[in-house]
């Protein structure tokens, strides 16, 4: 998949926890107008109504700009909200199990990259991205285990054409050199989630990326 067909620069990750008192919806909106290309939805403490209650009052958001929403690791909700695919790391559904389920194989699988040797395997050739997680350590996601940084990004650049979106501790002051180092697109969830104004966060970080 050339970065053609994930045409997405800004995505944001977000759950109601991560949005610190603020609504979750209230938020995505705002950071859909701000610039955000493509949301993700990770509510990995909630069950799986839950999760597909928040997902099914998401979606109607994203679809108003249509925007894509992506479900993280749980199938279920994935398939019952149609949403525009599903993102999974290494102790999750693998990509081709999800790519012989009916209602997924036409939809959007993003893969979790912690080991140069993934870039390889089966499962990051059937995904259309791969997420590059962590580039910085981040108290969001505590189950890493490679911090990739700067270096780390340009070393899978040079391995792999499929369209890279890092993540961990991104915001304005290096979002530039996370682009510059190869990554197609910056997905953040702090930034953004815990922003005073995540309308202005995004538009920053959108307008950090394109200049």
């Amino acid at each position: 998949m050339s970065t053609a067909f994930f045409p997405y620069q800004l995505y944001l990750v977000i759950s109601q926890a991560d949005c610190m008192g603020k609504n979750f919806l209230t938020v995505a909106e705002q950071a859909i107008l701000g610039g955000v290309d493509l949301i993700q939805l990770r509510e990995k403490n909630d069950n799986t109504e839950l999760f597909l209650r928040k997902a099914q009052q998401l979606i109607e958001i994203t679809h108003k700009y249509n925007i894509p929403l992506i479900i993280n690791d749980c199938v279920e909700v994935a398939e019952k909200v149609n949403a525009a695919g599903i993102h999974v790391g290494n102790n999750d559904t693998p990509p081709t199990q999800l790519r012989q389920r009916p209602h997924l194989q036409d939809k959007m699988i993003g893969y979790s990259v912690e080991y140069l040797a993934q870039l390889k395997n089966e499962q990051a050739a059937v995904s259309d991205y791969l997420g590059i997680s962590p580039v910085f350590k981040t108290r969001t996601k505590t189950d890493t285990v490679t911090e990739w940084g700067l270096e780390g990004i340009t070393k899978i650049r040079q391995l792999t054409e499929k369209p890279l979106v890092a993540i961990g501790s991104i915001h304005l002051e290096n979002a530039k050199a996370v682009i510059n180092a190869g990554a197609d697109c910056l997905a953040v969830v702090s930034a953004i989630c815990s922003a005073a104004d995540p309308q202005k966060a995004a538009y920053e970080l959108k307008n950090e990326i394109l200049k």
